[in-house]
């Protein structure tokens, strides 16, 4: 699709997208991925004295104390990373019950990643999939590169089509694609248990992150009185009667279950967790993990 091609509607959504995101990587994200991100891209260069305005975390205790001097350990940054973000657009994103669908908190947090990468003088690349990989656009550098990622981002969301989820087929592209280790963000809502053995075999490889996206009536159904549900990807329908305080409590440890499942697995397989809701800001969950990261990098 060439901007020629791009209606005055979706360009007007690709701007407000591109200035919001940017603002906000600008102002508040960026030195917190550069730390989390180029830190744990970082290899040792050499030992030297500490100087007033060194991190002390980069202190190295066997030197000071073998010197009687304080020391700290100094690296050298590699040149740059490659940032993949693997996008889940598959029907049951397609669901909202406050101010937007968990497919738009997931774009919107996917344009941020990729601001934040091409910011940090990283590449980006971009992978769409639901029951099969839709698009697949290449990591590269630079502006024209993010503003191409953000205009497939919010191309797809036109589809209204019913789709289930692959997760194999997403991630097996992107081990296939991406020889080197890079970055990466798997954005979706992690629905079943299909994504379980795709996620160790990419973590082994990459450095991965899980992005889960959830709207609050996936933990919690409010008392609406009776109600049909019907699963986005299936079609399938079920009646229930939320007025009863048995059937909310039930959905509610089923959501609860499930969350310490997911989490349990995603700690097993060594990824990365951030957890956004539809009715609540994205930046603040990222800008902790990120910090989070920080402190690793650099323990």
């Amino acid at each position: 699709m060439t901007e020629d091609e791009i209606s005055p509607e979706l360009l007007d959504a690709i701007r407000r997208l591109q200035l919001r995101t940017r603002h906000l990587v600008t102002d508040v994200l960026m030195g917190d991925y550069t730390s989390a991100f180029k830190g744990r891209g970082m290899e040792f260069d050499e030992v030297r004295e500490y100087q007033p305005g060194d991190d002390v975390r980069r202190i190295d205790w066997n030197v000071t104390a073998r010197t009687d001097v304080p020391h700290i350990k100094v690296h050298k940054e590699e040149r740059e990373l490659t940032v993949m973000l693997v996008v889940d657009v598959s029907a049951s994103t397609r669901f909202g019950t406050r101010t937007g669908l968990k497919r738009d908190v997931a774009v919107d947090a996917a344009a941020m990643l990729a601001w934040a990468a091409v910011r940090g003088n990283d590449r980006v690349g971009l992978i769409l999939f639901d029951d099969r990989v839709r698009t697949t656009i290449p990591a590269r550098k630079g502006t024209a590169h993010v503003w191409r990622v953000i205009r497939a981002l919010l191309s797809d969301r036109a589809r209204a089509d019913q789709t289930s989820t692959d997760y194999a087929a997403a991630l097996d592209q992107l081990n296939l694609v991406q020889k080197r280790r890079a970055v990466v963000f798997l954005l979706s809502d992690l629905l079943g248990d299909g994504w379980r053995d795709a996620i160790k075999r990419t973590s082994a490889r990459h450095d991965l992150v899980a992005v889960h996206v959830t709207d609050p009536w996936e933990i919690e159904l409010p008392d609406v009185g009776p109600m049909v549900l019907e699963d986005a990807e299936t079609g399938r329908q079920r009646r229930i009667d939320t007025s009863s305080r048995a059937v909310r409590d039930a959905w509610r440890a089923y959501a609860a279950a499930s969350r310490a499942r997911r989490q349990e697995a995603l700690r097993a397989a060594r990824v990365g967790q951030i957890e956004l809701r539809t009715d609540q800001d994205i930046v603040d969950p990222i800008v902790r993990f990120f910090r989070g990261r920080r402190e690793v990098a650099w323990s």
